[in-house]
């Protein structure tokens, strides 16, 4: 089936309002290694929350383009913008919808995305993602307001990410997850057909990005069991 023809049915907007059309046609992942996150494993990339409201969001200023200085106490002024952060599973395939800043999106599936149904029940063993980004302006802040447990694959900053720099955190709902700037994070993956988090991030909200099929061939494969102790 098309990846994106049953869009409109999952969510309540217009296929031409998903921030970015998926690549796909290829038929190899990676498989990212999974963890259980806290506030060690995520040492470079962020840590563990448990007051998401007021929670310091870092804000990267403006960079100078030339020899003369950014002005002291401007080009970090955006401030920080927060919203609900909806995820729907509609049969294998994953939607959302970041509402604090009015993005849709469509960020992979559980079966490859010519063969995922819709109406499938089947339990889901892998995410199939095929995109990833960070954001240069400043940090990002999500928070399950259920309680539901979540997975998200990170990499450390650096434009010469490949697939091999990626890790799986398990979340397990009872906490938020908090990544600094610049941290490369694919989508936000609930366990559970539907979840709803808190976002939180800087206002400016600038994006820098991966395509995993255009780029190298493949997904990135996220697991979706609990990791062994």
């Amino acid at each position: 089936m098309d990846p994106v023809s049953a869009v409109g049915a999952a969510m309540d907007f217009d296929l031409n309002d998903i921030a970015y059309v998926p690549t796909t046609g290829v038929r190899r992942v990676y498989e990212t290694p999974l963890v259980a996150a806290d506030n060690d494993s995520l040492k470079g990339y962020g840590c563990l929350i448990d007051e998401p409201k007021t929670f310091p969001i870092e804000i990267v200023q403006w960079p100078a383009q030339g020899r003369r200085p950014i002005d002291k106490n401007t080009g970090n002024q955006g401030g920080v913008t927060e919203g609900l952060f909806e995820f729907w599973w509609k049969g294998e395939t994953l939607y959302a919808r970041n509402n604090a800043v009015g993005d849709s999106y469509l960020f992979g599936w559980s079966n490859w995305p010519e063969e995922a149904s819709s109406e499938s029940t089947a339990p889901r063993k892998r995410a199939l993602i095929w995109r990833a980004n960070y954001h240069p302006d400043g940090g990002q802040l999500f928070y399950p307001l259920r309680g539901q447990s979540f997975v998200v694959p990170l990499a450390l900053p650096g434009d010469d990410v490949t697939p091999e720099h990626f890790v799986a955190f398990w979340c397990d709902g009872s906490r938020g997850l908090y990544i600094h700037p610049n941290v490369w994070h694919g989508a936000v993956v609930p366990i559970d057909d539907h979840a709803e988090l808190l976002d939180r991030q800087s206002r400016v909200h600038a994006r820098v990005s991966i395509d995993f099929p255009k780029e190298f061939g493949l997904y990135l494969a996220v697991p979706l069991q609990r990791p062994t102790p």
